[in-house]
């Protein structure tokens, strides 16, 4: 068996050993690669699972996520919300710029019934719309998952670290870029890989944060607020 077989047969293994996709994130996914192009941009079962399961462990009242695309990775993380003991909160706000996937997406949060009922989606400019929707959540972020623009990770997390709770997780998806951070000098073209390997060296470097980077998919850095 060479590395592609093994790979992949271990792929398949994992996702046999973890808990199953819920029936309705197989019906998102499944819709996503029918109808939506850059279908790998879609969270998929192992990494939602990842999601679900780091939101519980933070006992998250409310989520905030950067980037919906067709709702997968929203669901998943909503999954694990519980109430606030405080006011009863349970919510996740989520920000997507393109308004074209606005109809499929709340179509997938339909399908999730209750689940999709606490998730409230935002159709603009993320950067704009952070404080407001911080405002609306009436108190600090538990959870952030950046996955919107890469040349705006830098912006996004720091727009977002005054409105987390000490303690909260921020999550940055694909920060090992199909491994193109390893290289010393990008061209001046490639505004995403020069922009995550900004966003990694800050992160590396912040001692307001702990920080981990999770290689697995395209990179998955965790980081918790001091």
């Amino acid at each position: 068996m060479n590395y592609e077989e093994t790979a992949d047969a271990l792929d398949e293994y994992v996702l046999k050993h973890i808990d199953p996709e819920p029936d309705v994130l197989h019906q998102v996914q499944r819709l996503t690669h029918i109808r939506l192009t850059y279908t790998r941009m879609c969270s998929g079962h192992l990494q939602g699972r990842m999601l679900k399961m780091l939101c519980s462990l933070t006992n998250a009242h409310r989520i905030l996520e950067l980037g919906t695309f067709s709702g997968y990775s929203a669901i998943s993380m909503a999954e694990a919300l519980t109430p606030d003991p405080k006011d009863g909160t349970e919510c996740l706000h989520t920000i997507e710029i393109f308004d074209e996937l606005e109809d499929f997406i709340r179509e997938n949060l339909d399908r999730a019934g209750d689940i999709g009922r606490k998730i409230e989606l935002h159709i603009g400019d993320a950067l704009d719309l952070i404080p407001e929707v911080s405002r609306e959540a009436k108190g600090k972020w538990d959870v952030c998952f950046i996955d919107a623009d890469k040349r705006l990770y830098t912006e996004y997390y720091e727009a977002v670290l005054p409105h987390m709770r000490k303690g909260g997780l921020i999550m940055a998806d694909n920060t090992l870029w199909d491994g193109k951070v390893l290289e010393e000098h990008p061209k001046e073209s490639d505004l995403q890989t020069r922009a995550l390997q900004k966003f990694n060296d800050l992160i590396a470097q912040d001692q307001r944060v702990e920080k981990v980077i999770l290689p697995m998919r395209d990179g998955l850095t965790l980081v918790r607020v001091k």
